[in-house]
Order: C-alpha cells, then structure tokens, then sequence
C-alpha cells in the first residue's frame, strides 16, 4: 500500500500482508493482516512510529522513498515483537543517524532479539515528552497489552494516539480507516480474544490513562484505523468489563460416536431452555472462533472421549488454550466417554486452575450413552440452566 494520510504531514506507511494465514505459527489468520507503520514530518524532526513485519521491509523503504525522505531522526518502538520492530535493523542502517526509542524494558529486547546496538536507543520515562518543533510526542508507558515493554505515543497537535498493538484487528484491506464497523468489530474482538484477553485484568487501567486524552485517531499496528475512537474504546470496554451472557460455549471431539451423540442431546436439552450454545468440533474448528465465544460466555461444558489414559490431544489443546486466554468464565463441566479406565476428567480439571470455577458434575459415561446417561445430560442442563438463573443471566 502506497503511503496515506492521516493528517497534515502524518502518514501511513506500512504494509498489508493479504495472504498470510497463521500468526505465531499458531493464530490463524482468516483475512490476513497488516503492519502499520507511520511518519511523522514535523518542521525539526522526522520521527518513524513503528516498522513492519521483516517479511515486508521492502514495502516500507518503498513508501519512505514515495515520500522522498532522505533522514529519519526517531524510530518510535511502541513494542519490541518482530512484526512491529523487525524491520529496523535495516532502517537504522539506511539511517545512520537514526536513533531508537522505546521504553527501558524495551531496550534489551531489541538488543536481543535483532542485535540492535546499544548507543543506538534512547529510552523514555512514562509520561515523557519529545519536542518535534512543530509537533509534540508523549510516551505513555502500558505494559502487558501485551508484552512488558510496550507503550503507546501521543501525538499531541493531531490528537492520534498510537497504541501498537492495543485496538488492533488482524484485517487486511485497502481501506486506511473503518469502513464497515461490523466486520471491524468482528475481527477486532477475535483479536482480543486471542492475544488481549489473557491480559484483562491491566486493560481497565490502560483504559483509565488514556480518557483524559483527546484523541480524533487511534492508529494501531493492525488493522484499519479507528477515526471514531469511541466505537473500539466502548469495545473494548464491553469485552473486558460487561455482564456475562445467557452462552454456553461447547469444544469437544467424538472418535467413535459416543461424545458426538452426548453433545447433540444435551445442546437440544441446553437449547430447551433458552440458552446459547456454541458448539466447537475441536478436530475441525477455527481455534479463533472459539477464543471469541469464550470472550462473554458464562459456562464451558468440554466433550471429551478418553484416550489411553487421558483426554484427547485436541481437547487437552483447548482446555490449554481456555485457561491461558483467562476469559469472564465462572461455571465449567465436563462431558464425555470412556472405554476402561483413566484420569481424563482428573486432567481436564487440573489444567484449568487460572480460571478460578465451579465446576458442576459432570457426565461421564461408559461406551455409548444409554437412558440413564441421557437422563444425567437432563440434569446437567438443568444445573447449568439455575446457576445461569442465580446470577441474572436467563
């Protein structure tokens, strides 16, 4: 993508990676993603805000040649992850005057992970300010959205807040700033589900910090940018802050029948009376769209079958998963076959200890599920149903 403006003598220069599939080697990417990354011209200085992903360093100097600019004083890091930092190894050496800042927790990352020298970075001070001549930076110190060191900088006389990876989408498109909300909304709340989440409880007080801001643009690192910061703040808000919903969120795998057929009966007993259910075949599902069901449902009933000794490797990924993503969970169950013994249901509770629940008695049945189990399905719908009732969810 050619460079954009933001503003008068701001512009977006990064990259949109179209085809890229996985993140991670482990988030997929269904609708790719971009690395954002931004100039600032200001009358004394020239300050890059961010790189891009390595892969697309290319596209970057191409963009900096559009705009024809000869130096670079600053290269903001917000965030040492590579997809943002990766390319400024090969600006600081177009650049050699260029010099690096980022936070003091941000300095030795870069020097480890892309050999960056020392006398290269200058860190700054939560709350410290940077004179551009014509246009003021603030540094806002928010660790763990998502990594220790990051922050975001504000750009004072444009009101644009850049904050990395905070408020962003993986969501490739041609349109600088949010076109179509809904599919925004989608692909931004999937987004934290994945990689905020597990960091819900710092949110609020980045939240906090940032409301006395005024801010016209909030510039993320991925994603389309947000020129009506209210829609993704009141987001955010929702997802971290709001009330649990009326869902039950259901991953499971069946090898032979048994737990598919125990899922099916006890989604129609859920579905009886009046709750959500939202049903994940873990040997297929898009590991994405179920860390966004987690993002407002109040219970978690896993269908496994017994391997060996334990759970199945696809369900043991998932309960993985659901704990190191922390969701607003507060009930959780268990539902599932055995053909002669083993600790399944032991394994799948023990993994899950970050989430705090109750657990409500599971069901779990010899072979296939016979009139007795059916009956024991009722019953744990029934539980899921008062406890959903207790706590003004029905």
């Amino acid at each position: 993508m050619k460079p954009r403006i933001l503003k008068e003598n701001v512009y977006s220069i990064g990259a949109v990676d179209w085809d890229r599939r996985l993140f991670d080697e482990l988030i997929p990417l269904p609708d790719g993603t971009s690395y954002n990354a931004y100039l600032i011209k200001a009358n004394e200085k020239t300050v890059l805000i961010d790189t891009v992903d390595p892969t697309m360093t290319d596209v970057l100097m191409h963009n900096l040649d559009e705009l024809n600019i000869k130096s670079i004083d600053y290269v903001v890091t917000n965030h040492a992850e590579q997809d943002h930092s990766g390319s400024s190894p090969a600006v600081l050496s177009r650049f050699p005057n260029a010099i690096v800042i980022c936070t003091p927790k941000c300095k030795p990352m870069l020097m480890d992970l892309l050999l960056i020298s020392e006398h290269r970075i200058k860190t700054v001070e939560d709350g410290e300010t940077l004179s551009l001549g014509d246009k003021t930076l603030e540094f806002i110190h928010a660790p763990w959205v998502h990594w220790p060191e990051t922050m975001f900088t504000y750009l004072r006389e444009d009101r644009i807040l850049f904050t990395c990876d905070f408020f962003g989408s993986h969501l490739a498109t041609s349109d600088l700033f949010v076109t179509n909300e809904t599919v925004v909304y989608e692909a931004a709340k999937r987004y934290y589900a994945e990689i905020m989440m597990p960091f819900r409880a710092v949110i609020p007080k980045h939240l906090e910090r940032i409301k006395p801001l005024q801010i016209d643009i909030i510039a993320t690192s991925h994603g389309p940018i947000y020129d009506k910061p209210k829609f993704i703040i009141d987001a955010y808000k929702d997802w971290v802050l709001g009330e649990l919903k009326n869902i039950v969120v259901l991953p499971y795998v069946s090898m032979h029948g048994s737990t598919r057929a125990m899922v099916r009966y006890f989604v129609d007993a859920l579905g009886e009376k009046g709750i959500t259910v939202k049903q994940f075949d873990l040997a297929r599902t898009d590991i994405g769209k179920l860390a966004m069901a987690l993002v407002d449902a109040a219970t978690i009933v896993i269908g496994a079958p017994q391997v060996l000794f334990g759970a199945h490797p696809n369900v043991a990924h998932a309960v993985f998963l659901a704990n190191v993503l922390h969701p607003k969970l507060k009930f959780a169950s268990v539902i599932g076959s055995y053909g002669w013994g083993g600790k399944m249901l032991e394994q799948i509770t023990a993994m899950l200890p970050n989430l705090k629940l109750e657990l409500i008695p599971p069901v779990i049945v010899k072979g296939y599920p016979k009139e007795d189990d059916y009956k024991a399905l009722d019953k744990l719908a029934e539980a899921i149903f008062n406890k959903h009732k207790e706590n003004n969810l029905v």
